[in-house]
């Protein structure tokens, strides 16, 4: 399976990899493990950092490094840290109590910070010093000096993007390739010039007009989780895909057994964009809570504040219950998911879509 196989190389030769997949970084999700079997299958393994601390990042990497030397993808939040808003943290403590009540719990002890961390001076020194070959960040970029850095380090970077005008304004500010992110993926919503969700766009719309507006090389996302949608994302523009929900069945994926069984039987409109989990938007499985509060809710407090008062409630029902207070994120091609290691599946993939596309 080489570049020439593929109808377009460029992300091939600017990450250097033998693949154009791309493992989504799945942050709590993905595990060093995954990381070095989509690398050494010939993708681009994705670590999520922005819920790890530096150390805990460090500790990664060193696994990562000693599984694989292949091209790796680090990837950073770039949200800016929230303002404290003491009566909209309170009036959410508020509206959560009756679930506290409901499992046994007090609802004015503590509760844990919520820790999502942006890239910052520290992250960037950690790239510096591990350099990998990518990394990728999400709602927008870092500021221009670290983002500076980051690419003195030898780094290509990347990040998402949900409308034509998000991807414009990333490569206008340096982007080697542009994440083009459908409404159909999972997780955090990657918008940044927009907080629009009634105006976001599908994959199969975003792609060509984001391949059409810019001259680096763009990056399928979103609702792509076989063959299929692997040859469609290059006929509609795309140098390269990137799936998340298709590696969450891998057994690699480091998933509570509730999200596990609600993507097993998830439904095409199964999933919706909800606020209610962090404080920003993004696609999960529809659960208890995101049907009790709404799917937007008003009162859910800043990202990543709206997570805190919901550990406790998620602690109980973890083990072996039915999810109703965990974000269950999925994109809407859950359905099309197979149970197979992370290194099998990027292989296996990657082959199917050689084969549809060699019958062209």
């Amino acid at each position: 399976m080489t570049k020439a196989n593929w109808p377009d190389g460029r992300i091939q030769e600017l990450f250097g990899i033998a693949l154009p997949l791309i493992q989504a970084p799945m942050a709590g999700v993905v595990t060093p493990q995954m990381v070095i079997a989509v690398s050494e299958a010939g993708g681009l393994g994705s670590l999520p950092c922005a819920m790890l601390s530096l150390d805990q990042t460090r500790e990664a990497l060193d696994i990562i490094r000693q599984g694989t030397s292949r091209p790796i993808n680090l990837n950073f939040f770039c949200h800016r840290p929230p303002q404290t808003d003491a009566a909209r943290e309170l009036a959410w403590r508020a509206r959560l109590a009756p679930y506290y009540v409901e499992q046994g719990l007090d609802p004015e002890a503590p509760v844990p910070a919520s820790n999502r961390r942006p890239f910052d001076s520290a992250f960037c020194a950690l790239v510096e010093e591990y350099k990998p070959q990518v990394v990728s960040f999400h709602f927008g970029l870092p500021e221009q000096a670290w983002l500076d850095r980051v690419k003195a380090a030898g780094a290509k970077v990347i990040a998402s993007a949900t409308t034509v005008a998000e991807a414009r304004w990333l490569e206008a500010h340096g982007c080697d390739a542009i994440i083009a992110m459908g409404f159909e993926a999972g997780g955090h919503r990657g918008n940044f010039l927009t907080d629009d969700m009634a105006t976001q766009v599908g994959t199969i719309a975003l792609v060509p007009q984001v391949a059409d507006a810019v001259k680096v090389p763009v990056i399928a996302a979103g609702g792509i989780a076989d063959a299929r949608g692997i040859v469609a994302a290059f006929a509609l523009g795309a140098s390269a895909v990137q799936m998340g929900t298709a590696y969450l069945f891998c057994p690699e994926a480091r998933l509570a057994p509730p999200h596990l069984q609600a993507l097993r039987t998830a439904a095409d409109d199964g999933t919706a964009i909800t606020n209610v989990f962090t404080g920003r938007p993004a696609r999960g499985i529809v659960n208890r809570l995101m049907r009790d509060l709404g799917l937007m809710s008003p009162l859910a407090p800043a990202f990543p504040l709206a997570g805190g008062p919901l550990a406790p409630l998620r602690n109980p029902s973890a083990p072996a219950g039915p999810g109703d207070f965990m974000s269950l994120w999925s994109g809407q091609a859950a359905r099309l998911g197979r149970e197979l290691p992370a290194g099998e599946l990027t292989q296996r993939l990657a082959s199917e879509a050689l084969a549809k596309l060699s019958r062209g």
